[in-house]
């Protein structure tokens, strides 16, 4: 069973918000989300820029730092992330652009968190470790296993 199938099954035992559909609906957003954030202009710094210029620096500082993660709401995700981004997320998974946006406003604080343990952007890192990033979230599903 690949870390994908575990993940998804864990999703399904229920997540903190939605239940087993809103577990679900993470478990197929997060291969796009990697995908598509490993690609993203400038990496990981990219991504960490777009939300200083966007005005929510504090709120990344503290995804990146080794502190508690600030929340993000949908509405700010979507004012700081590539205008595509969204678009092609939503139409990977058949999910509408809120469902993204809800889903990501729980996945990326702990995505940028985990890929950044020591509280900084290590020098020379552009992207996200795929296999890193599922086994370490699955304490967003709660641990729970098929």
């Amino acid at each position: 069973m690949s870390l994908l199938d575990d993940l998804a099954s864990m999703a399904g035992g229920g997540q903190r918000q939605g239940g087993a559909a809103g577990g679900l609906a993470a478990a197929a957003l997060l291969p796009a989300l990697i995908e598509l954030l490993n690609k993203y202009p400038g990496g990981l710094s990219g991504l960490i820029a777009s939300f200083q210029k966007g005005g929510l620096g504090e709120i990344v500082a503290s995804w990146v730092g080794t502190g508690q993660n600030q929340p993000v709401s949908p509405g700010q995700l979507g004012q700081v992330l590539e205008p595509g981004m969204v678009d092609e997320l939503a139409a990977k998974t058949g999910q509408d652009q809120d469902s993204v946006l809800a889903t990501l406003s729980q996945l990326l604080p702990q995505l940028v968190d985990q890929a950044t343990p020591s509280g900084q952007v290590q020098e020379g890192q552009q992207g996200f470790n795929p296999a890193e990033l599922l086994g370490s979230l699955s304490s967003l599903f709660g641990n729970r296993q098929a």
